[in-house]
């Protein structure tokens, strides 16, 4: 019986695969320094993580998820002992060329199960919600920017507004594509010159030009177009100019009822998404990480309408270039009813937040202990190592 396997990579090696929207600019958009490209993709609602890699080696998982293994017959395999959901055909290639990992039994430090509480802990870092005012994300741009002893690299949220994981002192901006026609170019030179006397928001609506010239033709797709969005994040952190840290949310996790279904389809936009921006960087794929992650996991036994509820620990999932992949990392808990957290969840294992300032130390070349002393402050955590290759 296998219930715990090396209390950090759990599996090594490769699958056996048998008008544009113009907002104004909320705060303005610093060029940052440096090369390396990050994209965080949230996952609203608690995405499943034992959906999105299902833990088939577990004894235990047959009694608690039956009905859904079926889902799982003919699935890329990482190792014998998980099975990636079948949506996700594009990770699927980027794990068998070694450039995705996930780390699994992951959560943050907050135990309860509600996704505000949830979000709001993920997003600022902090070890209660609503403890901290700003977020991770943007503590981690004015880290870029001291480690480059000069500005803060450009981040962009392609959202609405600005998501609290970026809120801060760093300077930030958003960029969200609309149906609206465009507007008049007449229109936008009085503007302009309305806002040429402010030193200010001449700044700030020089820098929202930009960005919507940089969104090109993408602009015009609608937020809900997984593949569009993929590319139009890659078009917004292009050359000198482009954003070296974005955000994106993706909701509509929050499977409560006929989870096979649902999860598929959300499954199936997420992979388009990243396989759209992974195309869409280029030769800067190299360069680039993708970290993905959700505020809590789902109860590892479906309830009685198919679906799971809001549960403890789920999978982050990290890709790019540079990503050592083609593993699995965990210190797996096991399914076996003693084992589950409060005898409903998934346990958690790992921390999230040693995840997170691990993979970030690594690709930007940041001293670890720093990291997570900074982004995400009064954790006792030791960051996760070897998540880049050497």
């Amino acid at each position: 019986m296998l219930t715990r396997l090396d209390r950090r990579t759990l599996l090594a090696g490769s699958l056996a695969l048998g008008a544009s929207g113009l907002a104004l600019p909320r705060i303005a958009l610093a060029q940052g320094q440096g090369t390396h490209n990050l994209l965080f993709v949230l996952l609203r609602g608690a995405a499943d993580g034992m959906a999105m890699l299902a833990p088939v080696g577990d004894p235990g998982l047959a009694a608690l998820r039956g009905a859904s293994l079926d889902d799982y017959a003919n699935a890329p395999r990482i190792g014998s002992f998980f099975a990636l959901h079948p949506a996700f055909a594009e990770v699927g290639k980027a794990v068998e060329a070694g450039e995705a990992l996930f780390v699994h039994a992951a959560a943050t430090a907050y135990r309860e199960r509600s996704h505000f509480d949830g979000q709001n802990l993920l997003e600022t870092g902090g070890t209660a919600p609503y403890a901290t005012r700003d977020g991770w994300l943007n503590r981690l741009a004015g880290l870029l920017g001291e480690a480059h002893k000069g500005e803060a690299p450009r981040a962009l949220a392609v959202a609405p507004s600005v998501p609290l994981a970026l809120r801060g002192a760093a300077p930030v901006s958003s960029y969200a594509p609309s149906a609206l026609p465009d507007a008049s170019e007449d229109f936008m030179a009085r503007v302009g010159a309305l806002y040429e006397a402010d030193s200010e928001l001449a700044g700030l609506w020089s820098r929202a030009l930009e960005t919507r010239a940089m969104a090109g033709d993408d602009g015009l797709r609608n937020l809900r177009d997984a593949s569009a969005n993929g590319a139009l994040i890659a078009s917004l952190m292009q050359g000198k100019r482009g954003a070296r840290i974005a955000m994106i949310e993706i909701d509509g996790w929050d499977t409560h009822a006929n989870q096979r279904g649902t999860f598929a389809r959300q499954a199936r936009g997420l992979d388009a998404l990243l396989a759209a921006y992974k195309s869409g960087m280029g030769e800067a794929w190299r360069n680039t990480m993708v970290l993905v992650a959700t505020e809590f996991g789902r109860t590892a036994r479906l309830n009685g309408t198919g679906g799971t509820d809001h549960g403890t620990a789920s999978a982050a999932m990290i890709l790019g270039g540079g990503v050592r992949g083609g593993r699995v990392i965990a210190d797996w808990p096991g399914l076996a009813a003693g084992q589950l957290y409060e005898g409903r969840d998934l346990a958690p294992t790992t921390a999230l937040e040693s995840v997170l300032a691990g993979a970030l130390a690594e690709h930007f070349s940041l001293d670890p202990a720093r990291a997570l002393g900074r982004l995400f402050p009064g954790r006792a955590a030791t960051p996760l190592a070897g998540i880049v290759r050497a």
